[in-house]
């Protein structure tokens, strides 16, 4: 995971899952629309277990 890609969960975590898929992305943005800080959680989760090549 990157900087960049951590500032963005943090900012707009919708955003910084964007390629990850659409499953990544839907439930990111319904944990946001929650609320924010679930949203955020979810994001870093998401982009700390992907592998990156």
């Amino acid at each position: 995971m990157s900087l960049i890609r951590a500032i963005l969960a943090i900012i707009c975590p919708p955003l910084a899952v964007i390629d990850k898929g659409c499953g990544s992305v839907l439930i990111v943005s319904l944990l946001t629309l929650v609320c924010w800080v679930p949203g955020v959680i979810g994001a870093l989760v998401i982009l700390n277990g992907s592998k990156e090549n």
